[in-house]
């Protein structure tokens, strides 16, 4: 296995956390480099299931080291309640590491994120409330709060009295909210910076010298593509790099260390929150493959939109990922439903048909799918063993949606679990 990247290359929620727990248990090292807890991992090992939000998957493997890189922003009471969750259910965290650059989700900034949202009223992005955007806000104002002031006090005291004075006149004069206590949260933080310190270790040297070692490092991604503050259906994304670009920035090691670039995908296309979909179902299919695919948000238990499996976007994601490989999540979802529908390009209101995924959302908006209807198939996929199994029809899909991507398709998933991902030659 060489150093590897795994992205989402949808809306996110593709089923990431089951090919990085496969990729985990080859690798020597495990990174995250982006995103704080809005994301999630649900990995099913050994019969158990985790739900996992900022520690890397590789986590549930005892020899494999865990990096949080520079480019994710860490709740440091979430961070130690999955800590403290996992060593409960007899998961060593002992071979965690954490960047001291990585920024510091502060009460403050969950405040502001859930009224921000608030006041755009309809308009609103649909964000998790978990004081993401803002915590990223403050890192490109370069006046957040980072992991190495958390565990040096005098230097956290004194940058967060100032951080937190300039928040609360922002909460009491524009938003006419009570300010904070910020001695009391001072204070509570330091608690939590005692407890991290130990984790806490530069991870681009790390980094950096396991691939120089020659070991096999596995950059774990949360999110999707289209959530992409650059690439993604802006504004409608998350306020930082899930594509494989942002590896580099997120972890500090250059592009030239990556050897390949794994894209998830799922046989049809889901999102969670507000923004157009062009291929979204408002009928009994969509209902049916929601219910199927148990298609609800691994953070929120939100229900996530389904359509039609969408080329355009996953042409738009080969492109800006460098994708090597596709990996191909629930195809089992899709078995029994009939005829099946692949969107192939987008036709606009002026009878325009594009292949490329448009720059702007308001073009987006008004953007119908031409689709291309190919065979269904048939029968209970979750006991296939290997690709060969499957039906002759399920493997026609599964080319005519290499085709259409134009990318390999290496891996094909037919249930949950680890062992229901068949691997392709």
């Amino acid at each position: 296995m060489p150093t590897t990247v795994v992205v989402g290359v949808q809306w996110g929620d593709e089923g990431k956390g089951k090919i990085i727990d496969i990729l985990a248990s080859r690798a020597d090292v495990v990174i995250r480099s982006q995103g704080g807890n809005n994301a999630g991992h649900t990995v099913e090992n050994d019969g158990e299931v985790y739900k996992l939000q900022l520690i890397p998957s590789g986590i549930l493997y005892p020899k494999t080291e865990c990096y949080i890189g520079c480019g994710v922003v860490v709740d440091p009471k979430d961070i130690l309640r999955e800590i403290d969750g996992l060593q409960a259910r007899g998961v060593s965290c002992d071979h965690l590491h954490i960047d001291p650059r990585a920024h510091l989700v502060m009460p403050w900034h969950i405040q502001l994120d859930g009224l921000s949202e608030k006041l755009r009223g309809s308009g609103d992005i649909g964000t998790t409330h978990r004081g993401i955007g803002p915590t990223y806000m403050d890192k490109a104002e370069r006046s957040g709060l980072r992991m190495y002031d958390l565990i040096h006090p005098e230097i956290f005291t004194e940058k967060a009295k100032l951080a937190g004075e300039m928040k609360n006149r922002l909460l009491k004069e524009y938003y006419g909210q009570e300010p904070l206590e910020i001695d009391g949260i001072i204070q509570e933080y330091l608690a939590y910076g005692q407890r991290l310190k130990p984790y806490v270790e530069d991870v681009s040297v790390l980094a950096f010298e396991a691939i120089k070692a020659g070991k096999k490092v596995l950059f774990e991604g949360a999110q999707g593509t289209l959530l992409d503050i650059d690439v993604g259906t802006y504004p409608y994304v998350t306020s930082s790099h899930p594509v494989s670009g942002g590896v580099c920035t997120g972890c500090g090691v250059g592009p030239t260390m990556i050897d390949e670039v794994i894209g998830v995908a799922k046989s049809y296309t889901t999102r969670v929150g507000k923004g157009p979909f062009p291929t979204e179902l408002f009928d009994q299919v969509g209902d049916t493959i929601r219910n199927r695919g148990h298609e609800f948000g691994t953070v929120t238990g939100r229900p996530r939109r389904t359509g039609w499996f969408d080329s355009v976007i996953m042409r738009h994601s080969v492109r800006c990922n460098g994708l090597t490989g596709l990996a191909i999540n629930k195809i089992d979802t899709l078995s029994d439903m009939g005829d099946l529908k692949i969107c192939v390009a987008y036709k606009k209101k002026d009878g325009t048909v594009i292949k490329d995924f448009p720059a702007c959302l308001e073009e987006l908006a008004q953007c119908e799918p031409v689709y291309e209807t190919v065979a269904g198939f048939s029968g209970d996929l979750s006991q296939c063993k290997s690709y060969d199994e499957l039906p002759k029809s399920c493997k026609q899909y599964i080319e005519k949606l290499e085709e259409v991507c134009g990318c390999p398709i290496k891996m094909v998933g037919v249930g949950p679990s680890r062992e229901q991902n068949l691997e392709r030659e």
